[in-house]
């Protein structure tokens, strides 16, 4: 009788932790499956939080309550399948950066010009990002924008006008052209417009006296325009792989092959090719000039 009693009681001892594993396992489903769909509410407990880093776990949507987080300065949802940034985004006044990148989103709110502390937003890899709401030139400190692998086919008016932007990347987006009033980007120092349509670039790019670095690789030039030599802070371009008109050399480098390499598109190419255009626009005009002289001399013969 006793040892009936033990064993029922031992079998009673496994069945009870068997039950807790399965139901923490349940647990541990529920909360995972719960992520994949947006942020469960449980987490208002947690409004003191100041950065917030979740990646690859499937996020489908930022829930609306994201604006009771007034104390968030950093909020980084990269690498999931988001399609929608809420409203709500709005009400984090303290907010120093939004890391969205590589999710699917389409629409960004004006709501997100409220979040005025911004100075980081990355949004690059959404695909489908086709413009910004003008009301984001109000974002007064941001610094860094990163929109490349979208879906823009100009540069939005609210980028051109944001004051204090420093560094933009807009590259592998479908940009034809550069707009006049590129040169309001007077702070800009990095821009990055690397496997896009555009053909031609505006005169108005040598008033931008901040730009360091130019990145315009795998794009459809066909000229550099002269009034680049302007431009005296200008220290990095590309222009590799562009169908630029003349095919100009470069006069040989005591360096190594590998800086060779680097400088090969970059800015000596750069005065290289100007400098060998205005040759031959001269050299072309003499000619022209000397064939009009001729004409004007058998003409005078004649009479």
């Amino acid at each position: 009788m006793t040892e009936n009693v033990a064993c029922t009681g031992a079998v009673n001892a496994v069945k009870e932790v068997w039950e807790k594993r399965i139901k923490k396992h349940n647990e541990d489903l529920k909360r995972e499956k719960e992520f994949q769909h947006t942020l469960p509410s449980s987490l208002l407990k947690l409004n003191q939080l100041q950065e917030w880093q979740l990646h690859r776990t499937g996020l489908l949507k930022i829930p609306e309550f994201i604006g009771r987080f007034q104390n968030l300065i950093v909020l980084d949802l990269s690498r999931n399948t988001i399609s929608e940034i809420p409203p709500g985004i709005g009400l984090l006044t303290r907010l120093q950066e939004l890391i969205l990148s590589y999710n699917k989103i389409k629409i960004v709110p004006k709501e997100l010009s409220n979040c005025a502390s911004l100075e980081k937003l990355e949004l690059a890899v959404n695909r489908d990002i086709c413009d910004l709401p003008q009301e984001l030139s109000n974002l007064l400190k941001l610094t860094h924008l990163d929109l490349s692998m979208n879906h823009f086919t100009t540069i939005p008016l609210a980028v051109v006008n944001m004051p204090a932007l420093e560094w933009l990347d807009m590259g592998s987006n479908k940009l034809e052209q550069l707009p006049d009033t590129i040169e309001r980007m007077q702070n800009l120092h990095t821009l990055w417009l690397q496997r896009n349509e555009i053909t031609c670039l505006p005169e108005t790019i040598r008033n931008m006296k901040n730009l360091g670095t130019l990145v315009l690789s795998n794009n459809k030039l066909q000229d550099i325009p002269v009034c680049m030599e302007e431009m005296a802070n200008l220290r990095f371009v590309n222009f590799r792989d562009n169908p630029l008109k003349l095919e100009v050399s470069l006069p040989p480098s005591e360096g190594t092959d590998e800086e060779e390499e680097r400088e090969l598109f970059g800015l000596q190419f750069m005065h290289t090719y100007i400098q060998e255009s205005q040759r031959r626009a001269a050299l072309q005009f003499c000619v022209c000039h000397g064939q009009i002289l001729t004409i004007y001399t058998c003409m005078a013969l004649e009479i």
